[in-house]
């Protein structure tokens, strides 16, 4: 939005801007801010950035801490949900005394995971688009503690809701797993939706469109179009915050969590890629023998599934993401492509037949991940099968223009599976990382805080938990 801090200075003034919030994220893509009054935004804002404890959101031990949030003016916008006007920026994470690059910041790997495709050579431009699938409940009622663990989820939506009169009933229900494309009355979120795209558009992000997904309470999806790396991770934090917020508004509660409830579907994010070199897609090639992919779009797919079990330590970073990838849904749960199969965990869209459309769709991601991580490794996978002339038609990686749930055994023991558990997947990760620190992109201290953190605050975290379905198992043996 802005380029010089004159152009800022200029806007705060002609609108009457009284705070400026610096947003920024930590380790696991979670959205911090801090906010200064506007009258003191100055170049020295820029140059120097806003104080903070890093050792507060698990960036650095509490002995060094001290790290400043560095605006990036072209991320400028108008926050929506303060009732004191409000300038917002992302910003990226530096060190505090030399505002060198801290090697961890998210934005940062983002970065520079942009400027190693352009040396490489490949494209000059990575473009990403992820579909928003998340759930709008009326209420969660969240329990933790010793002798009581519980959560009760109501939804005007639910059958369940509304057979026990929990939300009042008009006589209209949707039926489990029915929820794809239903119109009004059934779609009971349509004006809940249409207020936060109207949010999203007024914030300068450009939505495709929005519907009602699979999921029959509240489930629901918005999609928006292909830019470039770090501007679309940037582009999700907001709309995140726009989602959460703007429901919270008008009394809804959003999850994008993966998997909210048994037996319905599970909320993915579909990321849709494709590279440019000189304003051209690399991926599209008129005479490809397979739905007009390039050999420069075939061995990314080749890099992407080479490394899709290492992958998934970061594109499915929760004990959660493991109860969406399971047979018998949409989610995938084999490493393999193929043209508009949505078994597949790279599906080529069928409806993208012109070169300005052509791309692949990385299906196995969910929001548990730090988005910035999660494409920079996705593309770094991609570059490392460029590089490395992987074909995935060579390595059992298909195409297989069948549903693989349904498969020949002889077919189906020749596919790589995506990793059952959030411990299986950091395993994975552990043993394939070299290709993520390419160009210095990603680092071996990265990788490493990451698997101890999900592996301790998460994985044995749940795992050290009696769950209540257990109660039902095994308390009367």
């Amino acid at each position: 939005m802005f380029k010089k801090t004159e152009d800022v200075r200029s806007f705060i003034k002609k609108n009457d801007i009284r705070m400026v919030d610096l947003k920024f994220a930590d380790l696991c893509g979670k959205l911090y801010h801090i906010t200064i009054p506007a009258k003191n935004f100055s170049t020295k804002t820029v140059k120097e950035g806003i104080g903070f404890d890093g050792s507060s959101i698990g960036f650095k031990a509490i002995e060094c801490g001290d790290m400043c949030a560095m605006p990036d003016l072209a991320t400028g916008a108008l926050d929506p949900f303060w009732d004191t006007p409000t300038l917002s920026f992302m910003c990226n994470s530096v060190e505090a005394d030399t505002k060198a690059e801290f090697r961890m910041d998210p934005r940062t790997i983002a970065q520079k995971a942009e400027n190693y495709l352009k040396k490489s050579g490949i494209a000059d431009t990575a473009y990403f688009g992820p579909e928003f699938e998340f759930y709008i409940f009326d209420k969660v009622i969240l329990e933790n503690e010793p002798c009581a663990t519980s959560f009760k989820i109501i939804c005007e939506e639910s059958i369940a809701g509304r057979e026990k009169g929990i939300v009042p009933s008009p006589g209209h229900k949707m039926l489990h797993k029915q929820g794809y494309h239903q119109a009004p009355p059934l779609d009971a979120f349509y004006n809940t939706r249409a207020n936060i795209v109207e949010e999203i558009e007024k914030y300068g992000i450009s939505v495709h469109y929005h519907h009602h997904e699979v999921g029959a309470p509240g489930q629901s999806e918005i999609e928006i179009d292909l830019r470039p790396l770090c501007e679309v991770a940037d582009n999700t934090m907001a709309i995140k915050y726009i989602v959460k917020n703007m429901a919270e508004k008008l009394g809804k509660v959003v999850t994008f969590m993966p998997k909210p409830l048994y037996g319905e579907a599970g909320s993915g994010m579909h990321v849709h890629q494709f590279l440019k070199k000189n304003g051209k897609n690399v991926f599209y090639d008129k005479k490809g023998k397979y739905a007009n992919l390039s050999k420069t779009a075939l061995y990314y797919i080749g890099g992407i599934l080479k490394h899709g079990r290492a992958l998934t330590a970061l594109t499915n970073p929760s004990t959660n993401s493991f109860k969406r990838l399971v047979p018998g849904y949409e989610a995938p749960v084999n490493l393999f492509f193929s043209l508009a199969n949505r078994s597949a965990a790279i599906r080529i869209p069928k409806y993208a037949i012109k070169e300005a459309d052509k791309r692949l769709e990385y299906r196995p991601p969910d929001f548990t991940c730090n988005i910035y991580y999660c494409l920079a490794a996705l593309l770094m996978a991609g570059i490392d099968g460029v590089k490395n002339k992987i074909d995935p038609t060579k390595n059992h990686c298909g195409p297989y223009d069948i549903d693989i749930f349904n498969a020949p055994e002889s077919i189906k023991n020749k596919i790589v599976p995506l990793p059952v558990s959030l411990e299986e997947s950091l395993e994975a990760l552990k043993k394939d990382y070299e290709f993520l620190l390419k160009g210095d992109v990603f680092s071996e201290d990265l990788i490493k805080s990451w698997i101890d953190k999900k592996m301790t605050d998460e994985a044995d975290a749940i795992r050290n938990r009696p769950h209540p379905y257990e109660f039902q198992l095994y308390f009367g043996v």
